[in-house]
């Protein structure tokens, strides 16, 4: 979904067929600009970019004639709007309905367009259907589609695989336990302290991430039993990192980000939700695992020997109701 950045712009990932009519569409990152009144994409979020990366493509406001649904123009491509741009036209592909719907009310809004929202584009809306999932006592909610896809969206939906789903094959050390979420995420790495994109899979035991979704063995996995605390970065500012979440365990706080503000929740979610049904009841990520200290001492420190405990000495516990 896109998403307004510390410098208050527009972003979010996209794919863009940058040669028109090849119908080949590219993952690229964009960015709406406004007081530059540009609309620049990337090959990545420049914050995982070499500093002073240039876009690969840009297009000034001005010449935005027109955002609109091109659904009916590309039955194919699926949730595919079009920016025509005087006598050129790009065509994109959202995320999912309401990222294209979303999209196209911003750049709307941002080239000072007036247009209604076409009946089509409602019952498409319409027609998105979402599940829920109780996962440790933390609803988890995502977008499903259940409509039949042709050949072009069988090929688009294998390309959404590799961010939200198992790849095509099962032979993972994890396809054992119940997968949870996966996903493309930027970690910074332990040493070098550099930021790179790694595929991330969440199960019932353990996050582990891979050098990309085809990899079968990970390089890393953390068990969640080892997991303190998941929550948003509270050092996301000092690190000039967008939708930035830590996963603290006793040896290493593990920082990382993702593509979008409800992506970021998302796995908060989804990892203390995992936590807190391995764990039980009451224990949450936040939970230390080391028991509480009472309130009183068990043995008096006047007690005039170790094996001898006088009734005076001993302070019940109190009882919980």
């Amino acid at each position: 979904m896109p998403y307004v950045d510390r410098s208050n712009r527009i972003c979010g990932f996209l794919d863009v067929e940058e040669n028109e009519g090849s119908g080949r569409f590219l993952r690229r990152y964009f960015i709406l600009d406004t007081q530059q009144g540009s609309l620049l994409w990337y090959m990545d979020n420049p914050q995982n970019l070499p500093i002073g990366a240039e876009n690969v493509g840009s297009l000034k406001l001005t010449y935005i004639s027109k955002v609109s649904d091109a659904t009916k123009l590309r039955p194919k491509a699926e949730f595919c709007f079009v920016i025509n741009a005087g006598m050129r036209k790009i065509y994109l592909q959202a995320n999912d309905q309401q990222d294209l719907v979303e999209w196209i009310s911003v750049l709307n809004k941002a080239t000072k367009i007036t247009v209604k929202t076409p009946q089509d584009l409602l019952g498409a809306m319409k027609q998105v259907s979402y599940k829920t999932e109780i996962i440790g006592g933390v609803p988890i909610i995502t977008a499903t589609q259940e409509q039949g896809e042709g050949h072009n969206g069988a090929e688009r939906g294998g390309r959404r695989r590799g961010q939200n789903q198992l790849p095509f094959f099962l032979s993972r050390g994890a396809q054992d336990q119940a997968l949870i979420k996966a996903g493309f995420c930027v970690k910074q790495g332990a040493v070098m302290k550099n930021w790179k994109r790694r595929y991330f899979m969440l199960d019932e035991n353990a996050v582990s991430y891979f050098k990309s979704d085809l990899d079968r063995e990970p390089l890393k996995v953390i068990p969640l039993k080892e997991v303190h605390k998941v929550q948003e970065c509270k050092q996301s500012d000092l690190m000039m990192r967008d939708n930035l979440f830590e996963v603290v365990t006793q040896s290493r706080t593990f920082y990382v980000q993702s593509d979008s503000p409800e992506d970021m929740h998302s796995w908060i979610k989804a990892i203390s939700g995992a936590i807190v049904a391995q764990r039980g009841p009451g224990r949450s990520a936040a939970t230390v695992s080391t028991p509480p200290r009472p309130e009183g001492p068990l043995i008096s420190a006047t007690q005039p020997g170790p094996n001898l405990v006088s009734q005076e000495s001993v302070k019940l516990p109190r009882t919980l109701g």
